[in-house]
């Protein structure tokens, strides 16, 4: 396997020294490292369009190549700035894409990543994109001059494709700290222990669906939530479209802090429409947890000034379980939403967690056939 360290000297040696991009499981352990290099060499967007667009800005600063990493489901956020400001045909801006490759052909892996594993390398051909593949056999230091005299003789986005299992661990990933001791399983279990069976759940990827498959399952009860396993940051539009759709049906969408902020657009439409028994509940954890635990801007946004400010008719605030089903009964009472319930929770989860069974279709359909 790669050591991280290599790989950021070997870029380094190019005059390229500033990283900004979205957190992805197959890179966890070079994101470990380049959380300490501090702000001014690493800075972890909002999402992956974001994070070319300040690539750019970077460039057009300083005259360097910057890199730019994310998981392969976040070339649908970067193909617009991508084509409409990044290529030759446009500003001519060079740049290194580092693209986790999940769901590459041949290899098993979660559902959502399926599609875009096999259509990840036809991508980047459609937009042009002169790409190397890096695994944990790459001679490092030859790939990186192939890709850095492309960049020169290109000026333009080049990208590098890293398989599963390439960079090995150097450094332990440190969570942000924060005082809660609630558990987000803890959090959601009090919560569908609230709900009835008129509600519709919908909830954010990563291990929020997990664990609400798991508890359900553990509870053997009919399926009345959709579990959104792709898609970061789009729950709560699939949320709001379900209140448009039964506006007389509480729909609770269970989020979290990087889901949230990769999307936050979302909120005001929402608010705008004012579904009035719309709760959103953001689970708070401050980090991008399921793909290694790296930071999220959570820790200086105040969510309450913010659904305030947007049109949220009402925000509550729990850091302690002994609180949260108070907090639920002041919500539902003459509920008007949109409303948001924000809950403090730590980091980390049962070692044996599970993944849903059903596939993505399958739970689709259940959840229409079990709420119509």
């Amino acid at each position: 396997m790669i050591d991280p360290r290599i790989f950021y000297d070997m870029i380094q040696s190019k005059g390229s020294d500033f990283y900004v991009g979205v957190p992805d499981s197959l890179l966890a352990n070079f994101c470990s490292f380049l959380d300490t290099k501090g702000k001014e060499h690493h800075l972890i967007a909002a999402n992956e369009g974001n994070a070319i667009a300040i690539a750019m800005g970077y460039y057009m600063s300083t005259n360097k190549v910057a890199a730019v990493y994310m998981q392969n489901s976040g070339l649908g956020n970067s193909i617009n700035p991508l084509v409409s400001l990044t290529d030759p045909l446009v500003y001519k801006i060079p740049m290194l894409l580092i693209i986790g490759w999940r769901g590459e052909p041949g290899y098993k892996d979660e559902p959502q990543h399926q599609k875009q594993g096999g259509i990840t390398i036809k991508q980047l051909e459609i937009l042009d994109i002169p790409y190397w593949i890096l695994d944990e056999k790459t001679d490092v230091e030859n790939i990186i001059d192939e890709v850095f005299l492309k960049i020169e003789n290109r000026g333009a986005p080049v990208a590098i494709i890293v398989r599963k299992n390439t960079f090995k661990k150097t450094i332990e990933q440190s969570y942000p700290k924060n005082h809660s001791q609630i558990l987000r399983e803890e959090a959601i279990d009090v919560i569908l222990n609230l709900t009835n069976e008129n509600d519709l759940i919908i909830a954010t990827t990563g291990k929020t669906s997990r664990e609400i498959f798991e508890i359900r399952k553990k509870a053997n009860i009919e399926q009345r939530d959709f579990l959104t396993v792709g898609g970061m940051g789009h729950a709560s539009s699939i949320a709001l479209g379900l209140s448009i759709g039964m506006p007389d049906r509480r729909v609770i969408c269970f989020d979290g802090d990087g889901s949230i902020i990769m999307h936050m657009g979302s909120m005001p439409v929402i608010s705008k429409y004012k579904p009035k028994k719309f709760i959103h509940i953001l689970l708070n954890n401050g980090t991008h947890e399921s793909v290694g635990g790296q930071p999220t801007c959570a820790d200086i946004i105040s969510f309450r000034n913010f659904a305030h400010s947007v049109g949220y008719l009402k925000y509550v605030l729990v850091d302690n379980l002994e609180n949260l089903e108070s907090a639920w009964s002041l919500i539902n009472k003459n509920l008007q939403g949109p409303v948001m319930l924000e809950i403090k929770i730590k980091n980390g989860s049962r070692d044996d967690l599970g993944r849903p069974t059903n596939t993505a279709e399958e739970n689709k359909n259940l959840f229409m056939k079990n709420i119509i």
